[in-house]
């Protein structure tokens, strides 16, 4: 049976890069910064989000990227981010003024060789992608985040045409309040 490797994906027409009633924070792209930034976003989540941390965790991540890879931490350049949250989901829109990630289909073949060694349990192959490097990358590079969001954001995680926008989408399970332990 073929497995099946979730992608980081390209599409500039992608629902997710609408931006009707999401909120707008714009920031510069100041490293030191970073989780400040993110917990002005996290601020605004319901407390029914439960995994609140992992939230915040996540979108630090995206935003660390558009800062370091994007803007290479030029604090002239800016860093856009849109979002929304209810109790079940969270909507985010990460933008900054770079390039684009120009290695995502590296990045997916990667990642799905990685995939691979874990499903046939081949550790020593295994051993060969352990982090993802490019030549811009530096020793604190691996590509790490990624892999973490394409099995955290449930709902999508897509670049837009010019790769230097992500939207993202986690679903949340709706919590029915009259409900006890025994689901009556």
């Amino acid at each position: 049976m073929e497995q099946e490797f979730k992608e980081l994906r390209s599409d500039e027409n992608d629902p997710l890069f609408d931006k009707t009633n999401m909120l707008k924070k714009e920031f510069p792209s100041d490293f030191r910064q970073i989780r400040y930034f993110t917990l002005l976003i996290v601020q605004s989540a319901p407390t029914e989000i439960k995994e609140l941390n992992l939230l915040e965790q996540q979108i630090s991540e995206v935003i660390k990227n558009a800062v370091k890879h994007g803007n290479h931490c030029d604090i002239n350049k800016k860093v856009t981010v849109w979002y929304s949250f209810s109790p079940t989901h969270s909507h985010i829109i990460v933008q900054d003024e770079g390039e684009g990630f120009k290695d995502l289909e590296k990045w997916n073949e990667f990642n799905r060789q990685r995939l691979e060694c874990l499903h046939n349990n081949d550790f020593v192959k295994l051993a060969d992608y352990v982090s993802f490097k490019t030549k811009e990358s530096d020793s604190q590079d691996g590509g790490n985040a990624l892999f973490a969001a394409l099995e955290y954001w449930n709902g999508g995680f897509v670049y837009n045409g010019k790769r230097n926008a992500v939207a993202m989408l986690k679903k949340y399970q709706q919590k029915f309040p009259n409900q006890n332990k025994d689901g009556e």
